[in-house]
């Protein structure tokens, strides 16, 4: 882009105009982003076409009744997301010199996370009715580019994310159990061989989600083979089709709070499991927390832990199976950005 262009872009570009763009490339959809943004569609299309009048590409193009991206409108996106983070803390630090515990805090969880994390939070409000905390929920690739574009404070998963520079901590242990239906012959068998369920059908998530990673490790480490696998896009999915008898699957414990009350599923007490992961809360290493999400993230680290062994621990076999992952002693504090006196 010439220079003279580029300054164009700078010295007429609104943040409004990013905010809008940001919205509409979430939904795909002008309509969408306007009842987001209260505004008439009209007004959204107005904004974007002087937002791509300044960038002098164009930022949608429309397929069939939708919009989609183009090239410049998914680099753009990235920007607008990081600029719009940028001026979310800027915000929250101006407000923590006021003193007080106040501000806003935005948290990705991976979708296992999404059954326990409210819990947690409406103990958070109690104590800290001050601090908004805003949570999205997605795939741990979505959560991975959220927090390299500071659209999101801390994101919770179940893997260390090695991929980027990130600073992340064991919440809590992450116990996976082989669920059947209520009635399944072997649901009162004590310690026997995955091979007992050779015959079997196994429910798998997709392709490159944690719980089906967790999966063929098992089938792996067992040298297992089941008769039939079928893939399914969601625990709500399998979860449904277990209980109707199509077969049995290996899922997140902390997925299971309703059915395991309601008796709807069995959990089959094979050899090798539970089979013990982590919970993590994971910021970037160059984000410096304010005291909103420094406050959230110590929360987490006192409590989670404690939280998850008091809900689930009573449907194990073996309660201390829950405990034998490696979490710290004591999860130092994290010191936030506030301002020294």
């Amino acid at each position: 882009m010439p220079i003279h262009k580029a300054m164009n872009f700078v010295r007429n570009l609104t943040l409004r105009q990013l905010q809008i763009f940001v919205v509409a490339a979430r939904h795909l959809s002008y309509a969408r982003a306007a009842e987001e943004l209260h505004l008439t569609p009209p007004a959204v299309s107005m904004q974007l076409k002087q937002l791509e009048d300044n960038v002098g590409l164009p930022l949608f193009e429309r397929m069939g009744r939708g919009v989609a991206l183009t090239g410049a409108g998914e680099l753009l996106v990235h920007h607008a997301l990081r600029i719009l983070g940028e001026i979310k803390d800027a915000e929250a630090s101006l407000q923590s010199l006021a003193g007080g515990e106040s501000g806003q805090i935005s948290v990705g969880l991976v979708s296992t996370a999404k059954y326990f994390m409210p819990r947690l939070l409406a103990k958070f409000a109690q104590s800290h009715p001050g601090i908004e905390v805003q949570f999205t929920v997605g795939n741990r690739e979505m959560l991975l580019q959220k927090l390299q574009d500071n659209a999101i404070d801390l994101a919770i998963m179940g893997r260390i994310p090695v991929e980027i520079d990130a600073h992340s901590e064991a919440l809590a242990c992450h116990p996976y159990v082989l669920i059947a239906p209520a009635d399944h012959p072997l649901r009162d068998a004590r310690r026997f061989s995955l091979h007992e369920l050779r015959r079997e059908t196994f429910l798998l998530r997709e392709e490159g989600s944690g719980s089906r990673r967790v999966a063929e490790e098992m089938f792996k480490h067992h040298l297992f083979t089941p008769a039939r696998a079928i893939s399914m896009g969601s625990n709500e999915t399998i979860k449904q089709a277990v209980m109707a008898g199509m077969g049995i699957s290996l899922l997140s414990l902390h997925t299971l709070p309703l059915e395991l009350k309601t008796g709807e599923v069995a959990l089959l007490d094979v050899e090798g499991t539970p089979i013990e992961r982590t919970w993590y809360v994971v910021h970037m290493n160059a984000k410096r927390l304010l005291p909103a999400g420094a406050s959230f993230r110590n929360f987490l680290l006192e409590t989670t832990a404690l939280s998850l062994r008091q809900e689930f621990s009573r449907y194990l076999i073996d309660p201390a199976a829950g405990e034998r992952c490696p979490l710290p002693q004591q999860a130092p504090m994290l010191q936030s950005a506030a301002p020294q006196q």
